[in-house]
């Protein structure tokens, strides 16, 4: 087995020992700012009205949810169906409860999906979207053709995850909380020493904004929009085919 799988092992295996207690823990780790970074992705998507979605790396579902909730089909033209592709089934199976609590189990379907190498047709997708889940792609260039390939001509790529602030004092401040709050918090809550020593590690190896865009354009998306958040912990991102 190459180094590849067995790396894509690992994070396959970690989310599956913290599925439990994930959605808890990331909304106390950001102090409950992550649904707002949500909901304003979600808004920049819905004026694209979009039909179709996949939603890459959907964990335990909490985007597809709010899409779902938040893009309700209007006149034909809004959410018919949102399909959820994950490499964990311990994270999915988290979500699919939720999908039911909520019943909306006909709008949103899950798939165990590799995002390297997705089942899907070219084109069968009018959005595809990723909150906090591409900077665990092994490969982020081979993973955003796969997400551009599925795209349809038109279609919309949408894109939330978490970086580094660049200036001072918020860099500083950040990279304290990232390598001492996180990974005590995590270990208290999820029982996991490695996975919150994972996630600012991650987040300091995904490129910044500036270097993102070239990134996508090389992937071949077109009109690459990006936006900071709460000074640049998180960064939106919204392309076009």
């Amino acid at each position: 087995m190459n180094y590849e799988l067995k790396q894509s092992d690992r994070v396959q295996h970690m989310f599956d020992r913290i599925a439990p207690t994930y959605d808890r823990l990331n909304h106390l780790l950001s102090l409950g700012i992550d649904r707002r970074w949500r909901r304003k992705a979600v808004n920049a998507l819905a004026k694209h009205r979009p039909q179709q979605i996949l939603d890459i790396a959907t964990g335990t579902g909490d985007f597809a949810l709010l899409m779902a909730k938040r893009l309700p089909p209007k006149g034909g033209q809004g959410v018919l169906h949102i399909t959820g592709a994950d490499i964990s089934e311990g994270m999915m199976a988290v979500g699919r409860e939720k999908v039911l609590q909520e019943g909306l189990q006909d709008t949103i379907s899950f798939e165990h999906q590799d995002c390297m190498n997705l089942s899907f047709p070219d084109g069968s997708f009018d959005a595809v979207t990723s909150a906090y889940g591409v900077r665990n792609f092994q490969d982020l260039d081979k993973g955003l053709r796969e997400m551009q390939r599925v795209l349809r001509l038109g279609g919309h790529l949408l894109i939330v995850e978490l970086t580094p602030p660049p200036h001072f004092p918020m860099k500083q401040l950040f990279w304290v909380y990232a390598h001492v709050v996180m990974p005590l918090l995590g270990r208290l809550i999820s029982h996991d020493n490695s996975a919150y020593t994972y996630l600012p590690a991650s987040m300091e190896a995904f490129p910044q904004p500036e270097q993102m865009e070239g990134i996508l354009k090389r992937a071949g998306f077109a009109e690459v929009q990006w936006r900071r958040f709460t000074f640049g912990i998180n960064t939106m991102y919204l392309a076009k085919k």
